[in-house]
């Protein structure tokens, strides 16, 4: 095992209190909920990428019948 310098030390043993006082009271790991939540793609090019699509049919239909 590597020496350890005191300061690595004291960071060690700060860590491993945080660690015992989390299983002590039993809570979870924080999650991230934004990223599974959060859409890839803002609403605006939702709505424009749409507005392209159908737009873009019905001008293909109105060329077919006229």
């Amino acid at each position: 095992m590597a020496v350890q310098t005191p300061k690595q030390r004291i960071a060690n043993e700060k860590f491993n209190k945080k660690v015992e006082k989390t299983r002590k009271y039993g809570k979870k790991k924080p999650t991230k909920k934004n990223s599974d939540d959060k859409v890839a793609i803002s609403k605006y090019w939702i709505f424009a990428l749409t507005f392209l699509l159908i737009g873009g049919g019905v001008l293909e239909l109105l060329r077919l019948f006229f």
